[in-house]
């Protein structure tokens, strides 16, 4: 399969782009500076540089691919403004290239709690935007998954997660949210399926395998 992530630098990313080629998958890596292109290659993804706040149209970076993962983000740092361009916006701009390129497997990175924001008016203009692209996929009429982390960690990934609706708050390490991502690709079960993810006591592909039996 061949998949194009926007977003490609991210530390889920890059932490996910050694599971997909490992499972066979090649990858399609959308960044906004030329200087992190080299440690895209190292991994064996192929860059594409392209600002997708200043482009209309990201159809052409995002290329001839079987499925698309959006995991971009304005940022912690970042003022309000941008967690529409990048984390509403930027999502929206890959529905639109996905349809013009004939793509219909979407994949987001979401996140949990975002029925009740919470936190200062950044973080909740934060939440707000990526409810709204959530929304926006639902609508689309692709073949989405919305996977919805709690609070990421740099722990080392355990392989053990917790999947649901309406999780009481937790966190997982990034390694953990990778691999997830990494084998939802090869799981079209998952389709029209959205989740909070956490760590927990299943594995990966039992946590899965139960939610979309429960689910589906």
């Amino acid at each position: 399969m061949k998949i194009t992530v926007v977003g490609a630098h991210g530390q889920i990313s890059m932490l996910m782009h050694p599971k997909l080629i490992a499972n066979g998958h090649s990858v399609r890596g959308i960044i906004r500076k030329e200087k992190q292109a080299a440690d895209l290659k190292e991994l064996g993804v192929e860059p594409i540089v392209a600002d997708i706040e200043e482009l209309d149209d990201i159809s052409d970076a995002v290329g001839d691919a079987d499925a698309v993962l959006f995991a971009a983000g304005a940022g912690p740092g970042s003022g309000a403004e941008r967690k529409w361009t990048v984390d509403r916006d930027g999502a929206i701009k890959l529905i639109d290239a996905c349809k013009k390129n004939g793509i219909d497997r979407y994949v987001i990175i979401s996140a949990m709690g975002l029925d009740n924001p919470r936190g200062n008016d950044v973080f909740q203009v934060y939440q707000k935007a990526k409810a709204e692209a959530d929304e926006a996929l639902k609508k689309s009429g692709l073949d989405y998954t919305i996977v919805k982390p709690g609070r990421l960690t740099d722990e080392i990934g355990t392989g053990m997660i917790s999947v649901g609706k309406d999780l009481d708050r937790g966190e997982i390490p990034r390694e953990d949210v990778a691999s997830v991502l990494a084998e939802i690709f090869d799981k079209s079960e998952t389709i029209g399926m959205e989740f909070d993810l956490l760590s927990g006591d299943q594995t990966i592909a039992n946590a899965l395998a139960e939610w979309t039996q429960n689910t589906g």
